[in-house]
């Protein structure tokens, strides 16, 4: 026996290195016909390891300070070494972010990766969904640009509209009667070191559960009704080597774009970085018109679309809180009788199509200014929207669906 097996045995005796190492990589047989769409979800674990790395390097120069905030980013990008690279890969970093999240949630819509058994699975995604939202907002104030300041009282602002513990509650968010020093320091605490392990936690849950029952696939079909004599699935593969190497294909075509866009347009034209936030923080100067980054606009559009009630955002507050948390009840809300759109009728192709339409739609609207075309617009994406989840109880169990084969197809 090798040196090398002697200390791996005595790590085996002590911590179960090799059986963790054989339950989640060389022994876990996941479908043999996973697409590019199945990437993602490898890809939004390198950005979140990314982003960590990142935003420990700019925390070592960053002052969490209303005077000096904006100062330290400026000098990281200006006199720190590669300090500017480094601020550019996390901003770029937090727009890729939600591309690819929105991306590898897409597939689950497309697949069914929602559907029994894997309803914990989509619940943590939906999770740790919310969680980078918290974690991306936090850290759009830490800046102290212009929209960053302006940015962050909206949205505060709106907590504000709640009945009865709107004021204290929005005050309790703050720390202060006005976005401040003590708002700054909060967020930064909160962006940096608590929602951080949070999302590190649900991560390792969101994978824990997804070896639990296995990989979805193109077909939705479960690969481990069909097993050979030794219990492997007979349409499986094992996700190391196979899978771990055809990840380095995405991971490569990954970084070319993201490199891309870190080199030579940090920006994108003010949608990952805005112009104004280039300006330091002016509580005595408004900004012509606030909008939120575009991953948070689809959202915010559905807030604009709901008239006020009694001078009060409530029920606007309330539609873009529930436009979320119906993605918790899509598990029981889908009756079809076939998971994988492959299978699907055309009334979910449909449907699928509309609510997708009203998504990008609601996403551009909510970075352009109010007018009375963009807000009917709104209304009726919103609708569209609510609709899909609201009605697919019954589109999905009229639907006529095409028979599921008996093995994966390709």
């Amino acid at each position: 026996m090798s040196a090398l097996q002697k200390m791996m045995g005595w790590i085996d005796d002590r911590f179960p290195l090799t059986a963790t190492y054989k339950a989640h990589l060389s022994e876990y047989y996941a479908p043999k016909n996973f697409n590019f769409w199945y990437f993602f979800g490898s890809l939004a674990l390198l950005v979140l390891v990314m982003q960590i790395v990142t935003g420990i390097f700019l925390t070592m120069n960053y002052k969490p300070d209303s005077e000096l905030a904006f100062g330290s980013v400026e000098y990281i990008m200006r006199d720190v070494d590669w300090g500017w690279l480094i601020r550019y890969m996390h901003s770029t970093g937090a727009s890729m972010f939600f591309v690819v999240v929105y991306l590898h949630m897409f597939r689950g819509l497309m697949y069914g990766s929602y559907r029994k058994p894997r309803e914990l699975i989509w619940i943590f995604g939906v999770l740790i969904y919310l969680a980078l939202m918290a974690e991306a907002f936090l850290g759009y104030l830490l800046p102290w640009g212009q929209m960053s300041y302006w940015g962050a009282q909206v949205i505060v602002n709106l907590f504000a509209a709640v009945p009865f513990i709107g004021d204290d509650l929005s005050l309790w968010i703050r720390g202060d009667y006005v976005i401040s020093d003590a708002t700054l320091n909060r967020f930064f605490a909160f962006h940096v070191i608590a929602l951080p392990l949070v999302l590190i936690a649900l991560v390792a849950v969101h994978l824990v559960a997804l070896h639990e029952v296995g990989s979805n696939n193109p077909d939705g079909i479960e690969i481990k009704k069909k097993k050979d004599a030794n219990g492997i699935p007979l349409d499986g593969i094992p996700f190391h080597p196979y899978y771990t190497v055809k990840d380095i294909v995405g991971v490569i075509v990954f970084l070319m774009v993201f490199s891309a866009i870190v080199f030579f347009g940090p920006t994108m034209g003010g949608y990952f970085l805005e112009a104004n936030n280039f300006i330091p923080a002016d509580p005595l100067k408004t900004p012509p018109h606030i909008a939120p980054l575009w991953y948070f606009t689809p959202f915010y559009a559905i807030l604009r679309a709901v008239p006020p009630m009694f001078g009060s955002q409530f029920p606007g507050v309330v539609a873009m809180g529930l436009s979320i948390v119906l993605l918790f009840f899509l598990p029981w809300l889908d009756r079809g009788k076939v998971k994988s759109i492959r299978y699907r009728g055309p009334i979910y192709k449909i449907a699928l199509a509309l609510f997708i339409v009203a998504f990008v739609g609601l996403g551009y609207l909510g970075l352009l200014p109010p007018s009375p075309v963009a807000t009917i617009l709104a209304q009726t994406f919103s609708v569209i929207y609510f609709l899909f989840f609201l009605l697919m109880p019954w589109y999905t169990s009229i639907d006529k669906t095409k028979p599921e084969p008996e093995r994966v197809t390709g």
